[in-house]
């Protein structure tokens, strides 16, 4: 910095002559490197600036992101309709004098009325009715040890296509093919059944449980429900007949109204869908038990009975013109040999 100094001196004509001196002072730097001026814009422009950018960015981030889950939703929506596809179907179409369309059924020959409200027919070929029971059923199952299995029957009585839940209710118990209490029926057509196997997950002396059947449009409203009374047999056995195993059974077939014996022989049979017989005589041998030997032990009988209840829609009811076309069938059926 730079300071100005005046003073006075005496000149030979006495008069006093001002006399100006100039020096440096202290600072050997101009003011403007000392105190270098403020960039005004930086402060009051630039930072607006930043968060107007980072602001734009931010709102065109989420503008993408709605975007993405808009389109993943309506996918997502898209997937679901071709799942359950909405054919307009509506709570009237699914149910007849008050019940739901649908009938859940043991495929044995010891069910009676679930809650005692109604009483079995005297002549079942003779029922002139949408359904083929009265109503729910309660059915007992005496199993062979852990592992043993049974077949679940689920009839269509209606004319739509029908997607139902189906649930094992009281542990213990699964759906064999999913490992699970749920299983998902999708597309059961119009007047068509569908048999499906469930198994023992428990060594379980006796107790109780319950299979659902629930639509998927319709629930919990649209339930039908199977009560099972499941308790240990006397004699257990290591091996227990499933879906594609190949046995050798002794059978013996009667007309369920008349007591009738129809038939009696000796036949290979491959458990669940049989193509050789009718629909219910394959999944009639699912849940036969036998023992280590599996019937090749000479004189050694090891295998075990039970009988099934086939109403028409599993057993001639689809060929047409058939004598036995309306008739229930009992059959008793004895595991001889498995096929190791």
């Amino acid at each position: 910095m730079t300071y100005l100094l005046t003073g006075y001196a005496n000149l030979d004509d006495g008069r006093a002559r001002q006399r100006t001196v100039t020096r440096s002072w202290i600072a050997d730097i101009s003011e403007e490197v000392e105190h270098p001026p403020i960039p005004i814009g930086l402060n009051e422009m630039t930072v607006p600036r930043t968060m107007i950018i980072l602001s734009f960015v931010t709102v065109l981030m989420i503008i993408l992101s709605s975007v993405w889950l808009g389109l993943a939703a309506l996918s997502f929506q898209g997937e679901l309709e071709n799942l359950f596809p909405d054919d307009g179907v509506s709570e009237a179409d699914l149910k007849n004098d008050g019940r739901w369309a649908w009938e859940l059924d043991l495929l044995f020959d010891t069910c009676e009325s679930r809650l005692g409200d109604w009483d079995w027919p005297e002549s079942l070929a003779e029922q002139d009715d949408y359904f083929l029971y009265p109503g729910e059923l309660r059915c007992d199952w005496e199993h062979q040890g852990n592992g043993d299995r049974a077949s679940i029957v689920v009839y269509n009585r209606g004319n739509s296509t029908i997607d139902l839940i189906l649930e094992i209710v009281g542990g213990g118990v699964e759906f064999t093919n999913e490992g699970s209490y749920n299983l998902l029926l999708n597309g059961l057509e119009g007047n068509s059944t569908e048999i499906i196997e469930i198994s023992l997950t428990e060594d379980i002396t006796e107790k109780d449980f319950t299979v659902t059947a629930t639509h998927v449009e319709f629930n919990p409203v649209s339930m039908v429900n199977l009560d099972v009374h499941l308790f240990k047999g006397p004699d257990e056995r290591d091996i227990h007949i499933t879906d594609g195993n190949n046995v050798q059974v002794h059978y013996i077939l009667w007309d369920a109204d008349t007591g009738e014996q129809l038939d009696e022989g000796d036949l290979p049979v491959t458990g669940g869908d049989d193509n050789r017989y009718i629909k219910g005589f394959g999944w009639a041998v699912i849940g036969l038990d036998i023992g280590q030997d599996r019937g090749l032990a000479p004189g050694v009988d090891t295998g075990t009975t039970h009988t099934v209840l086939l109403p028409p829609p599993i057993a001639y009811g689809n060929s047409e013109g058939h004598e036995l076309e309306n008739t229930w069938l009992r059959f008793e059926v004895k595991i001889d040999r498995a096929v190791v």
